[in-house]
């Protein structure tokens, strides 16, 4: 594997995508850092977990109806929430935006973005092509993760306030996990990387009516980034400074974007370390002023009827996004509400993905509620690192209490992960909730996921005949 590089800033400037081809080309299984394999066979049952929620979804059942009219009838990639068939591209269509509907995947706050749903469903889907191995899976997915997340840090806030990072960067990173998978050379895999970044696409708009753009953001990431390095195996070219050029995704998608991101701590800071996992069904710039209010509650004792008014302190990131949506109308908008989120772990203690119902949109305690809250900026939060955005709420009750929440640390997040045996319990929730593995299923699926780097072929990991 290519050894760790150190930055220049007038070659980051001038070369950062080369650069990190270069290196990305060269990563070995071997050489990734035990812990790094350890977080990538549970971020690969993160997201397996996922898709299954998936299933039934209305947006999941329109794309998968295309892939049956567009593509094959059959074919060595899953469909994995009705377990047909179909070509690589589609199954890591379908795939990724069942993976993303449900608002349970992982993130990495610094991006602002959700790698997850972007790499797995396209490495999985190549990887059942070329009938891969769990170390060839693993080490294309920490590829994907790094690219991604490297990517989306490059791109920075200005990017986030507009375009969704998870469908821009994503198609990038999903590219570089498949050229890795395929065994690209460095040249090469510049090439996946910019056909990527020309089809990169993901806009914010769809907050504003509830539109089901988000999983699509996903699914067209994950499919359009295997395209890419498909493509590039047979000798498609790309652009060679898609990232950093003056006409190339940070000339026309942001500003005061810094390429050292993009190069800095290679082979020293794997990014997928810096990943959270999702504890509550929604966007998760609401979980650390969720996590403080559940905190408060329970040291206060007081109920949902007793509130008067809730200032949540936020990053100005959340506010970017979260700002967007009043009182919601739709699930995906109340995704995306402080207030809603904060409504449900007021009145039920939780915020999980049956909370968010058509029924609990309908309930009338509800609205009232979200009345009741309101988010402000707050400087010390937006300040701390990005993985450390803790959380903090301002409670007034009906008997005159003035009472502070706050966490340090919200949970999932580095510094206070889930243990293995969360995510498996998390695993089992998700695949029962949509139904599409019986718990027999997913035992045998969470079982092979922690031998994943032992395995030859990933036939384990199918769940049709």
């Amino acid at each position: 594997m290519s050894q760790a590089i150190e930055v220049n800033a007038a070659a980051a400037k001038a070369n950062a995508s080369q650069t990190l081809a270069y290196f990305l080309a060269g990563v070995q299984f071997n050489d990734l850092p035990a812990a790094v394999v350890s977080r990538a066979e549970e971020s690969f049952l993160d997201w397996f977990a996922c898709v299954l929620s998936g299933r039934g979804a209305r947006p999941v059942a329109i794309l998968e109806q295309f892939a049956s009219a567009m593509g094959p009838l059959g074919g060595p990639s899953e469909i994995m929430v009705s377990r047909n068939r179909s070509s690589p591209f589609f199954a890591a269509l379908v795939n990724g935006a069942a993976s993303h509907v449900i608002e349970m995947d992982d993130v990495h706050n610094g991006a602002t973005l959700h790698p997850g749903v972007v790499v797995f469903p396209a490495v999985f889907a190549a990887a059942q092509q070329i009938n891969a191995s769990g170390p060839e899976l693993i080490a294309a997915a920490v590829v994907g993760y790094e690219m991604t997340i490297r990517v989306g840090e490059f791109l920075g806030p200005a990017h986030y306030k507009i375009f969704h990072t998870t469908g821009t960067a994503g198609t990038v990173g999903a590219a570089a996990a498949v050229a890795r998978l395929l065994k690209l050379d460095s040249q090469k895999m510049l090439h996946a990387i910019g056909t990527a970044g020309t089809q990169a696409a993901g806009l914010w708009e769809f907050l504003n009516d509830g539109a089901e753009s988000k999983p699509l953001h996903a699914a067209k990431a994950a499919a359009d980034g295997l395209l890419s390095a498909f493509l590039a195996r047979d000798g498609f070219t790309g652009a060679s400074h898609v990232l950093e050029g003056r006409r190339g995704m940070a000339a026309g998608m942001s500003s005061g974007t810094d390429p050292a991101k993009l190069i800095e701590g290679l082979g020293l800071n794997w990014r997928i370390m810096g990943c959270s996992t999702k504890v509550y069904a929604c966007c998760r710039h609401t979980h650390p002023s969720a996590d403080a209010l559940m905190a408060l509650i329970r040291e206060n004792r007081f109920k949902a009827e007793d509130i008067v008014q809730i200032t949540a302190h936020v990053h100005q990131e959340a506010i970017d996004v979260l700002g967007a949506v009043g009182a919601p109308q739709t699930i995906q908008q109340a995704k995306f509400s402080m207030g809603f989120v904060l409504a449900l772990i007021a009145f039920r203690g939780h915020a999980s993905i049956d909370d968010f119902s058509d029924d609990t949109l309908r309930d009338p305690r509800i609205p009232a509620f979200v009345d009741r809250v309101e988010m402000v900026f707050d400087p010390e939060i937006d300040r701390a690192p990005s993985n450390l955005w803790g959380g903090r709420v301002e409670v007034m009750t009906r008997d005159g209490r003035q009472l502070e929440g706050r966490v340090p640390v919200a949970k999932g997040d580095p510094g206070k992960l889930l243990e293995r045996s969360e995510l498996e319990s998390k695993a089992m929730r998700l695949a029962a909730y949509g139904g599409a593995a019986s718990p027999e299923e997913m035992r045998r699926i969470i079982s092979a996921a922690w031998s994943l780097r032992d395995a030859p072929n990933l036939d384990q990991f199918t769940l049709g005949k």
